[in-house]
């Protein structure tokens, strides 16, 4: 078992004497407050921080991390405070043990929310000091080390956290060996027989795939002999997971996977890489669209190889990486690689850069996100580990998620371009928005002053920037809309008692709030105007026991003007214009929808639910298209459609959606939405299209 002693020997080959003391009074004081407690395998409490360190050690932590890794669990199980914690240490120590720490003392509606708020915090400590989650990973590392005596469903779902958190962050700071490890113990604990399974299937073909990688080996060697070129050559063994994900994913059989040899070139500078790159494939055959150049272009985590599949002389394919020693110390231990708190250390190391920008978006995400299982999820979906690269026309390289679009793309040049964006050009070619991009296209963004994104979008979005920017702004702009939309139905409400809103006594205001729960008079009016409140019921509650209804000015009808925005919308089934006589029904959540006063559906709703229903009229300068419902039965004749098109056009209108169904041999029957500015516009094309040899009748639905 590890004890302190074996830690200070450890930490002799890295840290300064004095530095040294302080880590081992950090534990002396952990092993104080943790004394009588034990863990579930038996083991004084003490042994797990001390475990945690010893990671850390293996990775030349600094002695700060050290001691927040010692004292990581003295907030939540001794109940010490980070003050007490500063004052005996330091400050900092204290900010680094509590971004660890978790929040015992919350309580949640559920499990998952308690999980979510937990990672939320850590990923918050995590974008002041980075330090915080590399301590974070170790304390879950030794966890899963330690999972067998935990009970099965405990087990599973820390698991499970495990491969979907803690596995993919390790994988965005670039540490492999961690990454690698998570995975293992993860998939050990939620599928102990498919593990078993696949481990001894390993095991079995262990020895064949021996003699085989020997050969391999030597042949590679060889071809790097005549060449001149020193390196080290090693076989890369698949770990269990991996094995298992490709199967699951790529419905390869085992044998398949198992058929693929692996190694790894390592050489001395990085223009050797490119030298070993031509021999091997001089040597061998190269299966064409293999190659990968991730020396030039760095993966999002700072991983740096060349990647080529290769074709042996025996037909059995090869999958290489070329790398330098240094990529490959960072390859496998990512950002703590080389230490970087140091006061001599360049923080700017491209590894570190990279990291800092991915915790800038994640502190962005976090102040838009709504609740924590909304960030968790933008957290999830900005933890893919396959990127495309995208230039800028300035050629700047961005990287995206594979999957990504042209919104994902302006959202991650700025907030601001993706918020403005309307159209995109890929490579010169204008595109829809939702176009996934491909490795190497060169994107431009068309921005406009009144561009504003779209509901639609979140279908195709991908990053979690992107969707939470995208979020965020209808959020507020739909609250902006129903505040607006609550006054004036208030307003209107209030004008029957000859009363308006600010006159209105401010003691009732008040009680009115607190009954409700509501922090501002805006939030009374957002759920007027979303619909979840009535304005006549919460006007004669505002007013009291005052009964001076005037009729003729509470039946004034509300003045639509067409740019109210998401909440008033127009019903689909009757399609009313400026123009029409038209009703509102409110509706819960979504504002105001709009009818015409003739409509079946209106109808009902006049029946089933008066008090819902409100007057309305058109504004007399409503400047916005709307959509116009047309029933044609034409002469089934050829070119009558490109007729029935160009006219539209001629007016001015624009053919939105059309079906068609052939009544008979001679008549076709086609049901046309077109775009009109009113009951005026839409007439003058009715008579039009009436005009046309080719149409026999027609009606607006």
């Amino acid at each position: 078992m590890a004890t302190i002693h074996n830690l200070v020997k450890r930490l002799q080959s890295y840290l300064d004497d004095d530095k040294i003391a302080e880590v081992v009074r950090a534990y002396d004081f952990a092993e104080k407050s943790h004394e009588g407690q034990y863990r579930r395998t038996g083991d004084p409490y003490i042994t797990h921080p001390l475990a945690v360190a010893n990671i850390l050690t293996d990775m030349h932590m600094d002695h700060e991390s050290l001691m927040a890794a010692l004292l990581h669990d003295v907030l939540e199980d001794c109940g010490v405070g980070k003050d007490r914690l500063a004052e005996l240490f330091s400050e900092e120590v204290a900010e680094l043990v509590d971004g660890v720490s978790k929040i015992a003392q919350i309580k949640f509606e559920s499990k998952a929310e308690q999980q979510a708020e937990n990672l939320r915090k850590m990923m918050l400590a995590m974008t002041r000091d980075i330090r915080v989650i590399l301590v974070k990973l170790a304390d879950r590392l030794h966890n899963m080390r330690t999972l067998h005596v935990m009970p099965p469903e405990k087990r599973k779902r820390i698991a499970l956290e495990t491969l979907e958190i803690y596995a993919p962050i390790a994988n965005r700071l670039g540490m492999y060996n961690m990454r690698v490890e998570y995975e293992d113990l993860g998939f050990n604990a939620m599928y102990p027989m498919r593990a078993r399974r696949i481990a001894q299937a390993v095991k079995n073909a262990r020895g064949h795939r021996k003699e085989m990688l020997t050969t391999l080996k030597a042949s590679i060697e060889h071809c790097l002999e005549q060449e001149g070129i020193e390196a080290r050559v090693i076989g890369r063994e698949k770990h269990l997971y991996s094995i298992y994900q490709k199967m699951k994913e790529q419905h390869k059989s085992f044998s398949d996977i198992m058929d693929v040899y692996g190694f790894r070139i390592v050489v001395d500078r990085v223009d050797t890489c490119y030298r070993v790159l031509g021999a091997t494939h001089n040597y061998f055959t190269p299966i064409p669209g293999r190659f990968k150049d991730y020396v030039a272009i760095p993966k999002a985590n700072g991983y740096q190889s060349l990647h080529t599949t290769l074709k042996a002389r025996s037909g059995i394919p090869l999958e290489i990486q070329i790398r330098t020693e240094e990529m490959d110390a960072m390859a496998n231990n990512g950002i703590a690689a080389h230490w970087l708190y140091k006061a001599d250390s360049d923080p700017g190391s491209p590894t570190h850069t990279r990291a800092q920008a991915w915790m800038g978006r994640l502190l962005e995400m976090q102040q838009k996100a709504g609740n924590s299982m909304e960030f968790i999820e933008n957290v999830k979906v900005d933890l893919f580990p396959d990127e495309v690269y995208i230039f800028t026309p300035k050629g700047e390289i961005k990287e995206l998620p594979v999957g990504a679009t042209a919104v994902d793309f302006a959202y991650a040049v700025h907030t601001k371009v993706g918020n403005g964006c309307v159209a995109a050009r890929i490579d010169g070619k204008l595109v829809p928005l939702s176009t996934t991009l491909e490795n190497g296209q060169t994107v431009r963004v068309i921005t406009a002053p009144n561009g504003a994104p779209s509901p639609a979008w979140l279908n195709f979005v991908v990053t979690g920037k992107a969707r939470t920017n995208i979020r965020h702004f209808l959020k507020t702009q739909r609250r902006e809309e129903s505040v607006a939309l609550g006054e004036r139905l208030l307003e209107k409400a209030l004008s029957g008692y000859s009363v308006n809103i600010n006159e209105l006594p401010l003691d009732r205001v008040v009680a009115e709030l607190g009954a409700n729960g509501y922090l501002s008079l805006d939030d009374l009016l957002e759920d007027i105007g979303l619909g979840n409140r009535l304005a006549p019921l919460v006007a004669r509650k505002l007013i009291g026991d005052r009964d001076e209804r005037q009729d003729s000015e509470s039946r004034k009808p509300i003045a639509i003007h067409g740019t109210e925005g998401l909440l008033v919308t127009y019903a689909k089934c009757c399609y009313p214009l400026p123009g029409d006589h038209v009703v509102g029904h409110l509706s819960a959540g979504r504002g105001i929808v709009v009818h015409r006063d003739n409509c079946k559906n209106m109808l009902m709703e006049l029946k089933n639910s008066p008090e819902k229903c409100i007057a309305l009229g058109w504004d007399g300068k409503v400047s916005q298209e709307f959509s116009a419902a047309l029933r044609l039965e034409l002469m089934n004749k050829k070119g009558v459609l490109a007729t029935l098109a160009t006219n539209l056009s001629e007016f001015g209108s624009n053919i939105e959606t059309i079906n068609m169904a052939e009544k008979d041999a001679t008549l076709t029957v086609i049901n046309v939405t077109v775009s009109v500015r009113d009951r005026v516009h839409l007439a003058k094309i009715m008579r039009r299209l009436r005009s046309l040899t080719n149409v026999v009748r027609m009606q607006r639905l």
